[in-house]
This record gives C-alpha cells, sequence and structure tokens, in this order.
C-alpha cells in the first residue's frame, strides 16, 4: 500500500539511515526488526535454521534496496514485503510449489522455534501475538507457496488486500481469491477441537501442561510404559519428524514403541528437562549410553495437553541444535 502520508520520526530516520550509505548504520536501524521478521520467514518455510537464513537475506535485499525506500510505508511494512518475496523465490528453488499430499506436508524440513527467541515485547509485536504452535505451522504448510504468503499477510498481519496485491504482484481480487481458498484449506487442516488458529497474546502454561511435562518426563526416567500410556489420550496424535506420517491413536503409539524397543530393555537411563517451544509445553529428553559418563541431549518432545492428558505429540531431533538453547549433555 502506497499511502500518502509525512512521515514519521521512525521513517525519517529509516530515510537518513538509507540516504547515508553507511552500511552499519543502516544495519544497526533494520536490526530492531530482525526477530518478528524471522518469525514471519518461519511461519512461511516452517524451518528455524531457513527462517534464519532468509532474514538475513531480507537485510541484504533491503540494503541493496534502500533508495527505493520513500517513506510511503512504514519501514516494517516494507521489510516484511522483502521477506515475503525472499521466501517465496527460496520455495521455489526448493520446489515447494504444491502442498503435498501427506499428514505432514514439508516434514522433513519442520522444526521447533525456541520460544526464546520471539520478540522481546509481544504486546507490541503483532506477529508474536499470533500462534506459531506446530499446528498452525503445518496446517500453513498445506498451501501452495503464494497462497500462502497471502494467508500470512492478510489473515496473521492484518494487512489490507490492496498492500498484500501489491506486495505480491497480484490483483486484489486474485488476492481475495486465494485468501478464501487458503482459509478452507487451513480450517480443514486443524486438528479436531480447534475452533482457531490464534492465540491470547501471551500464553502462561497451565498447571495441567506443567504436572504433564513432569510425569511424562518421570515415565521415561522410571521406564514405565504403562505410565506414560496413562498420560495419552486415546485419540492421540503423534509424529517423530521427520517421518511425515502421523499416528492417530494412542494404542497404536505405544504398540510402534514397543515394536522398536523402546521401554523394553529397562536399562535405558534417561533424563529431562522441561522447555516450551512454540509455545507449547515440551521435554527435552536425555540419554545416558552404556559406559557414557553423561546423558546427551537426545530428542525433544513438544505437547498439547487437552483434560489433563497429552492429544497431540511431535518429536524432533534434538542433536546438534544449539539454537534450542538446551545443554549439550547433563
Amino acid at each position: 500500500m502506497t499511502d500518502a502520508r509525512v512521515p514519521g520520526d521512525d521513517e525519517a530516520a529509516f530515510i537518513a539511515a538509507a540516504r547515508s550509505g553507511d552500511p552499519a548504520r543502516f544495519a544497526l536501524i533494520t536490526e530492531r526488526y530482525r526477530r518478528e521478521l524471522q518469525v514471519h520467514c518461519y511461519r512461511m518455510l516452517a524451518h528455524y535454521e531457513d527462517a534464519q537464513d532468509l532474514t538475513q537475506e531480507t537485510f541484504l535485499r533491503a540494503w541493496q534496496k534502500r533508495e527505493s525506500f520513500k517513506g510511503h510505508a512504514a519501514p516494517r511494512t516494507w521489510l516484511y514485503r522483502i521477506a515475503t518475496n525472499a521466501c517465496l523465490d527460496f520455495l521455489d528453488r526448493r520446489g515447494d510449489r504444491i502442498p503435498v499430499p501427506a499428514e505432514l506436508p514439508g516434514a522433513r524440513y519442520l522444526q521447533p522455534y525456541p520460544d526464546g527467541m520471539l520478540p522481546e515485547d509481544p504486546q507490541e509485536s503483532v506477529v508474536a501475538r499470533e500462534t506459531i504452535e506446530l499446528a498452525f505451522i503445518v496446517a500453513v504448510q498445506h498451501l501452495p507457496p503464494r497462497q500462502r504468503a497471502v494467508f500470512i499477510l492478510r489473515d496473521v498481519l492484518g494487512w489490507p488486500a490492496s498492500q498484500a496485491a501489491d506486495a505480491l504482484g497480484l490483483t486484489v481480487a486474485s488476492v481475495t481469491s486465494a485468501l478464501q481458498r487458503a482459509r478452507v484449506t487451513v480450517r480443514a487442516q486443524l486438528p479436531g477441537r480447534r475452533l482457531d488458529w490464534r492465540s491470547p497474546a501471551a500464553h502462561e502454561l497451565s498447571d495441567d501442561e506443567r504436572g504433564v511435562v513432569r510425569s511424562y518426563m518421570d515415565a521415561h526416567e522410571r521406564n514405565d510404559l504403562k505410565g506414560l500410556t496413562a498420560l495419552l489420550r486415546d485419540d492421540l496424535r503423534f509424529a517423530m519428524l521427520p517421518n511425515p506420517d502421523v499416528i492417530v491413536t494412542a494404542e497404536d503409539a505405544v504398540d510402534g514403541w514397543v515394536a522398536h524397543g523402546l521401554f523394553q530393555r529397562g536399562y535405558d537411563d534417561w533424563r529431562g528437562i522441561a522447555t516450551t517451544v512454540n509455545r507449547m509445553p515440551a521435554a527435552a529428553l536425555y540419554l545416558r549410553a552404556p559406559g557414557d559418563q553423561e546423558h546427551r541431549l537426545f530428542t525433544l518432545a513438544v505437547l498439547r495437553v487437552v483434560g489433563g492428558q497429552i492429544a497431540e505429540l511431535t518429536g524432533f531431533d534434538a542433536r546438534d541444535k544449539p539454537w534450542l538453547g538446551l545443554p549439550a549433555t547433563l
């Protein structure tokens, strides 16, 4: 959107930094947008490390195009436009041009998002006020990239249709049509009992969530399959990425764990740390192999708790991911 308005203090400072020709000065004034742009890229890509790279690509493109910023739109809007198109170019190269007909499209790309890297002031950031729960991120990945961009710009960032159309080089009519299709797809892909994808501005774990995480870790530490099973809803949705398959009952999940030797050997020595990612409760599990002196970070289990039980469990390989902010050993 190119509204004719007088630039405010932020816009004036931004223009001055761009015209200065000083990359350090420009970097300093754009750095304040890093975290929210990274969340935006994560919504588009579902991959934390790629989102980091594309945020840096956004700043590089912004510097190269700095003379095109005239103050007709806010610096944030201008940067989001650049970030969105950088992500679309990346997705084009990655080959995500059509939805993958699987329970978890792009599952080989999906990574958790560390809460410590969310914008520091969620009350001030429109991006942070919207959910980045895994269910939402997965649902959005069912959309083709350009439709995904329309949906995020319109329904997450709240951009008017004309502004989204201008950013994506589309007509208003095509943006409106794409948004209608995207809304139908996203709502169809969200798990049952989810009436909307929006979450409160600030999310604190409930007592139920904290208790379930503690019990989940305790069951592992005691190799207690019965105790773990009691924590699971009968209609559990379970996935261990990057495997795209989703198990949809607790019984099938437990049978799979038993078949793969979990909780049978009796000598597995687990320890756990409670944490949060994607604003969801999670347990970081550490395994001590026979003969090892330390417990080593092994997997991250992200939980959605409903009525004191686990309704969704998504597991990630947590090894060699220092950006999770977890100790490598205990």
